[in-house]
């Protein structure tokens, strides 16, 4: 992911009152904030997931704001927050599990086995799994499109989270190319490491790092020195993103059962 992108989102016509209330301010505060965000890296994503917390925190105080002549967006939206409480819960375990066989990995390097094999194995399963997840959050993205007249702050506020779960995802799934395809073409190249190292996610710094021994060195048991750093930095990364998640699905439990309480009034 390029350095200079931004989060996607579409701009739309938002229906709210003559004088913006101060709650409304506050969650477009959140969004502006969110939507001139770069999506460079794990750190920016996690600043970002920090963001979703704090921005659906704002939207639990603007929901107190939702007239009963309101409710029939807000019955449109309710659809919307399962899908990402879906997407969310699944973004997560996914996470969790490419952080076990990061872990499984590291300790079979340790005990000179090195299993990598088994790494890639369960990469191709969870990669799997954030294609699907990618592919609902653009249906539901498309769908966000075909309301642009009338559609309140409330889709807004999902259609940047549909932005910021896309980048997650898209961090740990890789390029969509094969990733041995594209380690192949950035190990030749040295005289640009330091670029692309800056630019280069951590998920493929560890298969640089391990196709460099397998197409190199296949008969030698990889150095520890060459894997454990890039292993570890994506444990971290992965831990941090996988925590980030956490909060912010308990935060769109809680917007889901406000959204099912005005309903239901």
């Amino acid at each position: 992911m390029a350095a200079s992108n931004k989060i996607a989102y579409h701009a739309r016509s938002i229906s709210l009152p003559t004088e913006s209330h101060p709650l409304t301010l506050a969650v477009e505060e959140q969004l502006c904030r969110l939507r001139s965000s770069e999506l460079a890296s794990s750190s920016t994503i996690c600043h970002n997931l920090a963001g979703l917390k704090d921005l659906y925190e704002c939207v639990e105080d603007f929901l107190q704001l939702e007239s009963t002549q309101q409710v029939k967006s807000i019955e449109g939206i309710l659809d919307g927050s399962l899908m990402l409480l879906d997407v969310c819960g699944t973004a997560r375990d996914a996470l969790s599990q490419m952080k076990q066989c990061v872990q499984d990995l590291q300790s079979s390097i340790r005990r000179r086995t090195n299993d990598i094999g088994a790494y890639m194995i369960s990469r191709k399963k969870v990669s799997k799994v954030i294609r699907n997840c990618l592919t609902d959050l653009k249906r539901m993205d498309n769908k966000n499109n075909d309301l642009v007249a009338k559609v309140s702050v409330l889709r807004e506020v999902e259609a940047t989270t549909v932005a910021i779960f896309e980048s997650l995802l898209s961090f740990v799934s890789g390029p969509k190319q094969s990733s041995w395809s594209l380690v192949s073409k950035l190990m030749p190249n040295k005289r640009v490491a330091h670029k692309t190292e800056e630019e280069t996610t951590e998920v493929v710094k560890v298969d640089i790092a391990l196709n460099a021994h397998i197409s190199h060195k296949p008969s030698k048991v990889i150095e520890l020195k060459d894997v454990q750093k890039p292993l570890e930095a994506l444990e971290m990364s992965l831990q941090d993103l996988e925590d980030g998640l956490e909060s912010v699905f308990r935060c769109l439990i809680k917007n889901r059962v406000s959204l099912l309480n005005i309903l239901n009034q």
